[in-house]
C-alpha cells in the first residue's frame, strides 16, 4: 500500500483533498485495466464473464418457472484455471471498487458516528456477495439470494444510522454487479456513489437553517445553575453525581476563561460571528479592518481548519445598538463577500431583546 500511497501523492501534486485523491485513485485504476488488457489480450472475455460457465438445468430463471420437463443443454466447460482465473478477477474488482467507498465513509463520518466494524464490511461483504451470486447465477436460487443476502447482514447488530446502511447496500450491490460479470456497473455506481457524498459532506448539505443558536441552547441550564432561587436552584449533590474531579477541574477553568470575557469593566459580546472561507489570512485581515470601524468591541475565538473542506473563522463580536443585524452582514459581505461563501452571525440574548426593542 505504500507504493499506491506515492501514486496518488504523485497524481494529487501531494493533496490531501478527498475529491483530488479519488480522481486520482479511479484515474490509476483506468490505467491499470488498460494495462492488463493490453497484455492480456482475453482480458475482456474475462471482465464480462463469458468464460464463466452457467449452470445447467433449468438454464434461466423463466425455464424453472415453465411446466413440463426441463431439457438440459450440453454446455462446454472452461478449464478449471480459467474459471478460477474469471472469479478471482471479479472476487479482486469488487474490492478495489469498495476500496473508495470505506475511504469515503471514514473522511465524511464524524469520530463518535464511525464505525469500524461498518468499514471492515465495506470491505469483506461484497467477496461474499460475489461468490454467492457466481455460485448460483441463471438458476432459480439466484430469484431469492438477495433476500437471503440482506436478512443475513443484520445478524445481530442493528445500523443505528440510517447512511450506514445505506453504505452496507452499496456493498451488496458492488458484490451482485462483480457476480453477474457487470463490473462496469459497478464502477459507475462506485464512482457516482462517492462523489455524491463527498460534496454533500463537502458541502455541508442539509444542514438545518433554523437550527437553535448558542444562546437559546444554553441559557436556560446555565440560568438553573446560576439561580439562587431555591425553587429552580440546581443542587450541589446533583452536580456531586454528575461530574468527576476532572470534568469539574475543566469546568473551573472554562469558566474562569468565560469569566475574563465578562469582566464587568468590559463591554459585553452580544454575537457570535462565522465565516467560512479558503483565503483564511486576508479573510482574517480584511475582517478584523472592519470590525474595527463598524463594533464596539470583537475578538477572534477560533479558527476552525479540517482536511478538505473549507475553514472557519469564528468572532466574539459586540455589535452596536445604532446597527442592526441586516445592516451588519451587509457591510461584512460588502467588504469580503467574495472571500467568504458563507456568513453566519448567532445574535446573543441581549442583542435579540435590544432588536425586539
Amino acid at each position: 500500500m505504500g507504493l499506491f500511497h506515492k501514486l496518488l501523492d504523485m497524481f494529487t501534486l501531494g493533496s490531501d483533498r478527498p475529491i483530488r485523491r479519488l480522481l486520482a485513485y479511479y484515474f490509476l485504476l483506468g490505467l491499470l485495466v488498460f494495462a492488463v488488457n493490453w497484455a492480456w489480450p482475453n482480458f475482456d472475455a474475462r471482465l464480462t464473464g463469458s468464460e464463466i460457465v452457467r449452470m445447467e438445468t433449468p438454464e434461466l430463471l423463466q425455464d424453472g418457472l415453465t411446466e413440463g420437463p426441463t431439457v438440459s443443454s450440453p454446455v462446454d466447460k472452461p478449464p478449471p484455471l480459467s474459471m478460477m482465473a474469471s472469479v478471482a478477477m471479479m472476487l479482486i474488482g469488487a474490492v478495489l471498487l469498495m476500496l473508495p467507498v470505506s475511504w469515503v465513509y471514514m473522511s465524511a463520518r464524524n469520530s463518535r458516528s464511525h464505525n469500524q466494524g461498518v468499514v471492515q464490511t465495506l470491505i469483506i461483504l461484497p467477496v461474499v456477495v460475489t461468490g454467492i451470486v457466481i455460485i448460483v447465477q441463471d438458476s432459480l436460487a439466484l430469484a431469492f439470494s438477495l433476500a437471503g443476502v440482506v436478512a443475513a447482514v443484520r445478524f445481530r447488530t442493528t445500523l443505528k444510522d440510517a447512511r450506514d446502511t445505506v453504505y452496507i447496500f452499496l456493498a451488496i450491490a458492488v458484490g451482485f454487479a462483480a457476480g453477474v460479470q457487470a463490473l462496469p456497473i459497478a464502477t459507475l455506481l462506485s464512482v457516482f456513489f462517492n462523489f455524491v457524498v463527498i460534496l454533500t459532506w463537502r458541502y455541508d448539505f442539509g444542514r438545518n437553517v433554523l437550527e437553535a443558536q448558542s444562546s437559546t441552547k444554553w441559557v436556560e441550564p446555565l440560568s438553573s445553575l446560576a439561580n439562587q432561587d431555591t425553587d429552580s436552584e440546581v443542587p450541589d449533590r446533583d452536580l456531586v453525581l454528575a461530574l468527576t474531579p476532572e470534568s469539574a477541574d475543566i469546568l473551573a477553568a472554562r469558566f474562569d476563561r468565560v469569566r475574563d470575557l465578562l469582566a464587568k469593566k468590559k463591554t459585553r459580546f452580544n454575537a457570535v460571528l462565522r465565516l467560512t472561507t479558503d483565503a483564511v489570512t486576508e479573510t482574517q485581515r480584511l475582517t478584523e479592518s472592519l470590525l474595527d470601524d463598524i463594533v464596539k468591541r470583537w475578538q477572534l475565538d477560533q479558527v476552525v481548519s479540517v482536511e478538505g473542506k473549507k475553514s472557519e473563522l469564528i468572532y466574539l463580536v459586540r455589535i452596536k445598538k445604532s446597527m442592526s443585524q441586516d445592516e451588519f452582514l451587509t457591510a461584512v459581505r460588502g467588504r469580503i463577500g467574495g472571500l467568504v461563501p458563507g456568513v453566519r452571525l448567532e445574535a446573543g440574548e441581549s442583542l435579540s431583546e435590544q432588536e425586539a426593542d
